[in-house]
């Protein structure tokens, strides 16, 4: 004799409850692993850590010191075929100066192509105390072919960098920034990742080694 399996309403109810939750929470986990990236980079910029510059709240320091620092800078692509390069490869300011430095973006591809910079310091400890005031990182911007840019950055290092003990004797910080492709194109395809016009790179050489460091 066959026998009939009778489930009860309230244990359909139950697991209807349990799969909805289920599903819920495994939602929440997607959610929360998107947000993870940009809250991280928004507590690294807030903070410094990480070696992420700290942005700044005003566009001067309290005081300016009689003490100079040396501020390099370096230039990297990753998958964007543009030529870009710090104007100046270093300057030296007071610690406490507010200064300005030019990078320079060239589209070195046959169509408009768009990138995007990220950036931070070396040392890493130095980060919280690098206040930008002004910059063009994070920011999508988008060349015609042939097309150069003027990108500058306007910061200065907080004079509570002297009382740091691991940086109280610190007479360099490289300032570094990395620009990476965004997809515009309409088949989702990395429109700036597409490879570069012949005889010229995608690949800007590190700048640190041109300073020998």
């Amino acid at each position: 004799m066959n026998r009939k399996t009778v489930t009860h309403p309230q244990k359909r109810n139950t697991n209807r409850i349990v799969a909805g939750v289920c599903i819920a929470f495994f939602g929440g986990m997607i959610g929360m692993a998107y947000a993870a990236v940009p809250l991280y980079a928004m507590f690294c910029q807030a903070t410094g850590y990480g070696g992420t510059v700290k942005r700044a709240t005003q566009q001067y320091a309290d005081r300016v010191l009689d003490r100079d620092i040396t501020i390099r800078f370096d230039a990297n692509t990753v998958g964007v075929p543009w030529q870009f390069e710090p104007v100046d490869r270093s300057i030296t300011i007071k610690i406490g100066e507010t200064a300005q430095a030019h990078y320079s973006a060239t589209n070195k591809f046959v169509r408009a192509t768009t990138g995007r910079a990220t950036f931070n310091v070396q040392p890493e400890l130095a980060g919280s105390y690098f206040n930008k005031v002004e910059c063009f990182c994070f920011t999508d911007t988008t060349l015609k072919p042939g097309e150069t840019l003027d990108m500058p950055v306007v910061f200065y290092v907080d004079p509570d960098i002297v009382y740091a003990p691991e940086l109280k004797d610190l007479k360099t910080i490289t300032l570094s920034y990395t620009m990476f492709p965004v997809e515009r194109n309409e088949k989702n395809k990395p429109v700036a990742s597409s490879a570069p016009a012949e005889g010229t790179s995608n690949k800007v050489s590190h700048t640190e080694r041109s300073l020998g460091g």
